[in-house]
This record gives C-alpha cells, structure tokens and sequence, in this order.
C-alpha cells in the first residue's frame, strides 16, 4: 500500500522517513506513514499562522456550516472510520462504533455552540464618574494552536480539540498519536474538502520529542495536549508565555455504597474497567465497597470478570482486545507480579498473551503498589472494602490524580459530602467515573491536569475576553 502522506496548508506531502502503523491483535502491518521532518513542522506552523487571518473573520454562520458538513461526512464513512480505529488500536469494533458516534456528536455540538457564543454588556455607570458609559465583553479567537493527541480515542480526541477550535475561529496543527495516525489523517481528507480555509487544519505525524516545536514557537497561542504526565508536565514547562491546556489521565476511583444497586453497580463497573482494555483516563481502577455489600460483590465480580469475551478486537462479541503494544502490557503484567509479591492477592485473570492481558481483580492491596497509586491504564482493577463512607472518599484522594470518579449510592448526604470533598474535576454518581457526555466540562486537578474540553468549555480556553468601552455622551 502507498505510504500515508501528512497535511499542510491543503496540500498532501511525502517525506522519506516512514513509520509503519501495526494492529496489536495479529501485528499486520495496517498502513505505513510519512513522518513530518522539522522543516515541515515549521512549514505547518507558518500555514496555520496564515490561515488564522482568514478563519477569524469567518462569520458565525460559516463556521457552523463547515462543522456540521464535516459531522455528516463523517456519518456517511462512518464504518470505514470504525474498521480503521479497530485496525490501528486494537480497540474492540463496537467500541469503535460508539467513538465514531461520538466524533459526530462532538462536531454537531461545536456547530451548535458557533450559535451560543455570546457576550454581555456591562454597566459602568456604577460609580458617578462613569455616568453614560457602557462595556461590551466579547470572546475573540485565541490564534493558532497545537493539538497533541493519544492513541486511545483516535478520533474522537483528535475532534474535542479540532471542532472547539474551528467553533472558536482558530486555525489548528495536530500531532497525532504515533501510534494511531491514520484516522486523525483520514478525518483531515474530510476536512480538508470542507469550506475551512487552507491551513486551516494542518495535520502532522511525528514522533513525540520532535512535537516539541510546536510547543516552543511563539506563533502558536495554545497547546492542547492530551497524553501521560511524563510528557505533558515538561511540555508546560517549555511552553513559555503561551497558554497551555493538559489532559493527563488518572487512576479513577469507585465507590459502592451500602445501599447501592449492586447488580447495576456492577453492570456500569464491569464496562468501565475492562472496555477498551481499561486504556481510558476514567476507566474504574480502585474500587471501594461497603462491607454489607462486599462479598456478595466481588462474588459477582470475579464471575462476570471470567465470563467476559477476549481476544479479536473484529468481532463483534470481544469487549477487551489487546492494548496499544506488547511493551504496555508487559509493563502492567510485572506491576501486578509486583503487588502479588507485596501481599496482594489475584483473584482473576493476570495472564498475558503478547499485548493482549487478561481481565484482571486483585484484593489485599496497599496505597503505595503501582496498580494503586500509578495510572494503570490496563483491564486491571483492586477491590478495598469500607466502613465508613467518608474514609471512602479519604481512600479516593490518597492519589496523586484527580480527573473523575464514580459514587454509587442513594444516600444524600454522601452524595453532597463526595461532591464537595472529593478531589477531582467530576463526581459522577450512581455510574462509574467513566460516564462522559461530549459536552460536559472534562479535566481534572493534581496530576491529571488543568484546564477544560467539552465543546464550549473547551471553546472558552481557546478564546479570551476583549472589552469595548463606550462613552454615550
């Protein structure tokens, strides 16, 4: 197959350096990528610096436009989408049905929220020196920016930054996952024929320290970055004066109350974990149940943990596929043989067959084993038992993340107490923390980052406040 080329400035460009894309199920090899080189990188900056000229006076019914034919592009090739992000990730294929309605979804709200970018006007009468005088405050476009992306969600991300931005007037350079470059490549074709000017979108694989530039030239504005704190911490560092938004992941904890619907509780859990292979930055990893409920729990637990379809990613029954490559499963493998040594005890699954690893439970831990205090990112989950539902909430915040978690009761008071105290950017109750709607503000605090997405808090970032002060006299 031809080598995939890379978009800048509405132009299709070849390099001689290459990267081939592999399925982690059977290691086919599923496409092969032209790789960006410095020169290009910069081409692509100066394209999106041109082209912001023109996407900021698009009007607001212009950008509507562009984002609602995109969304029904995509809706049209929607399979194709699919079969590539199954192909490329090793993502199940219902799971990748689901992420391609999402995608659409996403641009659909960014076409929405084009319509709902409002201002305000401001009295400054308020003092008699200001007599007759008025403010308007109005959101204007950041200028261009830098999306980096991950492999988990390689569409539907690589939307949560593109549709905010052409929603917001910004031109945009998208690094995305290395890994999975080809549907952020395909989604450019789609935009690439929309009415967004040239360079509008450019789209750029490359390795990750070579995406560096994008974060240090000053004629980016914003950096968007979804990834590990590893990288997305001295990304910050590097970035200057610019504004810079990180989505770093977490290791989501999930609380079972004692009067929690146990059979419900466990359906939503069981799909958080395991889905995708955990590989979500929300997917339940600690688990705290009351102890009037803890054995009938993990009883439950362990028997639906076994009876959950693994292996080809194609078909339509699998629910956990491979992870992203055989070194990320490996790593988790020996982080559980780690816990086992400490004291920990496995009640299900830990074996690993290449890059595909078993549903797994795990009881008897301690905060400070890495399947507790790291971000696991595998279909791995520990089970603690509680007495008391505040010193649930304690266990949840011994972590040094803080994106979202998951509160299964029906008690009022806990609900208001793990909404006030716990330590994350979203309590969501009776579901697990991996709940997500496309237009919810989503981020979180400690190490799992700063700064929102969700359509139109994702638009706020990209754009700032600009006031017009008016004398009527």
């Amino acid at each position: 197959m031809d080598p995939s080329k890379f978009l800048i400035n509405g132009e299709w460009l070849a390099s001689d350096v290459k990267r081939q894309v592999v399925n982690p199920f059977d290691k086919r090899i599923v496409g092969e990528v032209c790789q960006a080189s410095p020169k290009h990188i910069d081409q692509a900056i100066a394209s999106a610096a041109q082209a912001f000229r023109k996407t900021r006076l698009l009007t607001s019914f212009d950008r509507a436009e562009i984002l609602w034919n995109i969304a029904e592009h995509i809706e049209a090739d929607k399979e194709r989408f699919a079969a590539l992000i199954t192909d490329e990730t090793g993502k199940p294929i219902t799971f990748s049905r689901v992420e391609v309605e999402r995608c659409i979804f996403t641009f659909k709200v960014s076409a929405e929220e084009v319509k709902r970018l409002e201002g305000s006007v401001l009295p400054l009468d308020v003092a008699p020196k200001s007599a007759d005088r008025i403010a308007i405050v109005r959101r204007f476009p950041l200028g261009p920016i830098g999306a980096i992306t991950p492999f988990n969600f390689p569409l539907n991300l690589v939307a949560h930054k593109v549709g905010p931005a052409i929603a917001a007037g910004c031109s945009v350079v998208l690094k995305p996952s290395s890994k999975a470059p080809l549907t952020a490549l395909l989604l450019g074709e789609i935009i690439d024929r929309s009415q967004l000017p040239k360079g509008g979108l450019n789209v750029i694989p490359c390795l990750a320290e070579e995406a560096e530039q994008l974060v240090v030239d000053k004629r980016i504005n914003l950096i968007t970055f979804t990834g590990s704190p590893a990288v997305g911490w001295p990304l910050k560092s590097k970035a200057g004066k610019k504004k810079v938004v990180l989505e770093l992941g977490g290791n989501a904890g999930v609380i079972v109350d004692r009067d929690a619907d146990v059979v419900f509780s466990l359906q939503r859990i069981v799909q958080s974990a395991f889905g995708n292979a955990g590989q979500s930055c929300i997917s339940a990893q600690r688990i705290y149940v009351h102890e009037a409920v803890y054995d009938r729990f993990l009883d439950q637990l362990v028997k639906m943990t076994k009876s959950i379809a693994t292996g080809d990613p194609a078909n339509n029954r699998t629910i956990v596929g491979p992870m992203i490559d055989e070194q990320a499963a490996s790593k988790v493998e020996g982080w559980i043989f780690e816990a086992l040594a400490q004291g920990a005890n496995l009640l299900c699954g830990g074996s690993r067959t290449g890059a595909l690893l078993e549903p797994t439970v795990i009881v008897d831990v301690k905060p400070e084993m890495k399947v507790c205090a790291q971000e696991v990112f595998a279909p791995v989950v520990t089970v603690e038992r509680f007495q008391d539902f505040k010193e649930a909430v304690a266990r949840v915040n011994h972590s040094e993340y803080g994106l979202q978690a998951g509160v299964f009761t029906n008690n009022l008071e806990n609900v208001l107490f793990a909404y006030r105290e716990l330590e994350v950017g979203g309590v969501i109750i009776n579901d697990s923390s991996s709940y997500r709607m496309d237009h919810m503000p989503y981020g979180g605090v400690k190490d799992s980052g700063f700064g929102r997405e969700g359509v139109r808090y994702a638009i706020e970032e990209m754009t700032e406040l600009k006031l017009l002060g008016l004398s009527t006299r």
